[in-house]
C-alpha cells in the first residue's frame, strides 16, 4: 500500500469516528441540554463566522429610517472571490456586550437595516447569507412604537420575494418572529445544538403550563431541536458540530458552513431569477402540507406530554 493511500485511509477513519462519536452524543442529549448549549455565552456567534469566513470583510451601519441597531450585523464579504452579502443577529461574550447588543434583541430599525442590505444585495446581484441567533426580537415600548411588528412582517414578504440566492443558517437560538425576520431563504440550516420555536420553553411553561419551572418538560413538548425540525421537513439539513458543542472547537463548525455556503451557491447562482422566487415559495408551502400530514400523530404526542406534565 502506498503511503498516499495509507494516509487517506487513516483519515478516513478519523473522520468516521469523529462523526459517529459526534452522533452518538448527539443521541443521548436532550432538548434542554440544546437550549442550554444554544445559550452558552462563549457560543461562536455571527460576528466570529463573517470574520471567519470571508477573506474581507465591511461592515455596513443604520437603517437610513431611524438608526444602527448594533444586534443585527450587515455587510459584504469576500468568500474565495465571490461577493456576499451577511446578515445576522449580534449577541455578546460578556455583560457589556450584551448591554450594548441588547441580548441580540432587534429593535424595528435592526429589522429594516437587514432588509436595506438585502435589496441592495439584488440590486448588484450578491446572494445573501443570514446567521440567526436571538431570543426573539425587542419586544419593548419603543420598539412597538416604531412598528416592530409591521418590520418583520415586511422582511417576510421582501425576502420571499429576493431575486438572489438566500442562504439561512441558526446558529444558536432561533426565537419567534425574530428568527423569521432573517430566516426566509432559498435553504435553512440549523447547527446541530440550535434551537428554533416560536417561544422559549420558559415562557411556553408559563403560558400554556402555568408553570414556568417546568420549562424542561416544555422544551421535548416543543419539538424545537435540529433532528425534530429535520424530521418536520421544516430545515434543509444539520450543520455538525464538536461533540461538545461549538464553543470547544468552533473551526470544525465555522468550516462545515463555509463549505456549505461554496457548495450551495455554486448551483443557486446558476439559476434564473425567477427560478429562485419560485423554487423559495414553493419550498415554504410545502412545509405547511408536511405539517399537516403529520398533524394527528404530532397532536397524539402533544397531548400525551401535556397530560404528564400536568400530572
Amino acid at each position: 500500500m502506498s503511503n498516499n493511500t495509507s494516509t487517506e485511509l487513516y483519515n478516513s477513519v478519523d473522520t468516521m469516528e469523529e462523526i459517529a462519536s459526534n452522533e452518538m452524543h448527539h443521541k443521548d442529549r436532550s432538548s434542554w441540554e440544546c437550549v442550554l448549549l444554544s445559550r452558552k455565552t462563549n457560543r461562536p456567534g455571527a460576528s466570529y463566522y463573517i470574520n471567519h469566513i470571508c477573506d474581507e470583510f465591511m461592515e455596513l451601519h443604520g437603517d437610513r429610517y431611524f438608526g444602527d441597531d448594533k444586534a443585527m450585523i450587515t455587510g459584504i464579504g469576500m468568500v474565495n472571490g465571490r461577493a456576499i452579502t451577511f446578515i445576522g443577529n449580534r449577541k455578546g461574550s460578556n455583560l457589556k456586550e450584551n448591554i450594548d447588543f441588547n441580548y441580540g434583541m432587534s429593535n424595528p430599525e435592526g429589522y429594516r437595516k437587514a432588509l436595506r442590505a438585502a435589496k441592495q444585495a439584488e440590486k448588484f446581484h450578491r446572494p445573501v447569507v443570514c446567521f440567526i441567533d436571538t431570543p426573539g426580537a425587542y419586544p419593548g415600548l419603543g420598539a412597538e412604537m416604531r412598528g416592530i411588528g409591521e418590520a418583520i412582517a415586511r422582511n417576510l414578504k421582501e425576502f420571499s420575494m429576493l431575486k438572489v440566492p438566500v442562504l439561512s443558517f441558526i446558529i444558536g437560538e432561533g426565537g419567534s418572529g425574530g428568527a423569521l425576520g432573517i430566516g426566509i431563504g432559498d435553504k435553512l440550516y440549523m447547527l446541530e445544538n440550535a434551537v428554533y420555536s416560536v417561544i422559549t420553553p420558559e415562557g411556553f411553561a408559563s403560558i400554556l403550563l402555568r408553570d414556568s419551572s417546568k420549562a424542561k418538560e416544555a422544551a421535548e413538548a416543543m419539538k424545537m431541536t435540529s433532528r425534530d425540525l429535520k424530521r418536520f421537513n421544516i430545515i434543509h439539513d444539520i450543520i455538525p458540530e464538536a461533540p461538545e458543542g461549538a464553543h470547544t472547537d468552533p473551526e470544525f463548525t465555522c468550516k462545515a458552513i463555509k463549505e456549505t455556503i461554496e457548495r450551495d451557491l455554486s448551483v443557486l447562482c446558476t439559476k434564473t431569477h425567477d427560478n429562485l422566487v419560485r423554487y423559495r415559495i414553493r419550498k415554504i408551502r410545502s412545509i405547511d402540507a408536511h405539517l399537516q400530514s403529520m398533524s394527528p400523530e404530532v397532536s397524539t404526542k402533544l397531548l400525551e406530554v401535556f397530560t404528564k406534565m400536568k400530572d
